[in-house]
């Protein structure tokens, strides 16, 4: 018994693809037609590949895997939230934060943050806290818990990660790549399924689309794990939702499409015939603008290049002078120098002469003391008469 039947999806609109205008050709294969602009999905193909989907999913988690799911647009964000909690996994439903996988040690340390944070909100220590601390502690918690609240239990990497939209969860994919991560994907027509490791073919625009799809991939899961899978509630308000942006994408491609029309036929109203000689002479008046263009264009190189030059003369004429002024302030200063040492060396010389000279006019000082003078010599004399 197959998992799902080709007109649970029809009634889904699961094989509404994109515009033909946005569509990437690896996805050709899972193409079955085009209507009104829009591509038409093959879904025998969505019926076996989500059935591959579903039996390798519930092998993983068979066996002890954990799964992730991913889906941040608007259409697909409750539907990830409430499918992931139904079957106890784990989940991302608002911006994907760079890192998650590929540096998942960091990611937890914010985590533990959080942690901290509503443990001091529980043990009451905000009520001893500032008033300003406690609004900024409250404002951290809030912008962690709506980030962090599909992951705060995931202490390592899932073995298998569903997405919806792999293009706008691109980053998700990468990392899930590097990591070596299974990745069952609801692709569009505008998607590489070459980025998937379990492609499923279908409109990931329709919240009923995505409802049914990511639902039994979450009934895989549940089945995995001893539960009872559940039958996928559509509801009427899903149903006029999605007719409504259906109707509406219609209606835009509809006005393009007049409007494209329109602009043609005026084109072709305004466009008058031709001759030989009006050719010549729109070739001619061409030519004579390029050539003005030319010489007015050359004019003002040849002005911008006179002008650089000129700049350029200036500030070597102003680099030389400071320089030169540089060298002069030198060599006065070097002068002044030399001057100053010249001054003192001989003030030096002076001082030595000057001692030189003192010292040798002691000695004869001496010798002048020591010879009697002539009243001596008779005083000399007269005493040694006496005697």
């Amino acid at each position: 018994m197959s998992v799902i039947t080709k007109n649970q999806l029809l009634e889904a609109g699961v094989h509404f693809g994109h515009n033909t205008r946005r569509w990437n050709p690896k996805m050709k294969e899972y193409i079955f037609g085009e209507r009104n602009g829009i591509y038409i999905i093959d879904l025998d193909k969505t019926v076996v590949m989500l059935e591959e989907a579903y039996k390798a999913l519930f092998t993983i988690v068979q066996n002890g895997g954990k799964v992730l799911f991913v889906g941040t647009r608007k259409q697909s964000q409750e539907v990830i939230r409430n499918e992931a909690i139904r079957c106890n996994q784990f989940y991302v439903d608002h911006r994907w934060l760079g890192g998650t996988l590929t540096n998942h040690k960091t990611i937890r340390k914010s985590i533990n943050r959080l942690f901290e944070i509503e443990r001091m909100e529980e043990e009451g220590i905000f009520d001893v806290l500032p008033k300003k601390e406690v609004i900024l502690l409250k404002k951290e918690k809030e912008k962690k818990q709506k980030f962090f609240s599909g992951i705060r239990d995931m202490r390592q990497l899932p073995n298998a990660m569903v997405v919806v939209d792999p293009k706008s969860e691109h980053i998700a994919v990468a990392e899930a790549r590097n990591k070596g991560i299974p990745i069952f994907a609801l692709v569009d027509t505008n998607c590489d399924p070459d980025e998937v490791d379990y492609v499923i073919p279908g409109n990931d625009d329709a919240i009923r689309s995505i409802k049914l799809i990511v639902g039994t991939l979450a009934n895989a899961v549940v089945e995995a794990l001893g539960g009872t899978p559940v039958d996928i509630d559509i509801s009427d308000e899903s149903v006029a939702e999605d007719r409504r942006e259906q109707h509406a994408s219609r209606r835009s491609q509809a006005a393009l499409s007049v409007d494209k029309e329109a602009k043609g036929r005026e084109k072709q109203t305004r466009a008058p015939k031709e001759t030989k000689e009006t050719k010549e002479q729109k070739v001619a008046e061409v030519v004579e603008k390029v050539e003005e263009t030319t010489e007015e264009q050359a004019a003002e190189d040849a002005k911008e290049e006179k002008a650089k030059t000129t700049k350029a003369t200036k500030e070597k004429k102003e680099e030389k002078s400071a320089k030169e002024t540089k060298k002069a302030k030198a060599a006065k200063k070097t002068a002044e120098e030399q001057k100053e040492e010249s001054v003192a060396e001989s003030e030096t010389v002076t001082e030595e002469t000057e001692n030189v000279k003192a010292v040798d006019t002691a000695p004869a000082a001496e010798e002048k003391a020591e010879t009697p003078g002539p009243e001596e010599k008779e005083n000399t004399k007269e005493e040694s008469a006496n005697d």
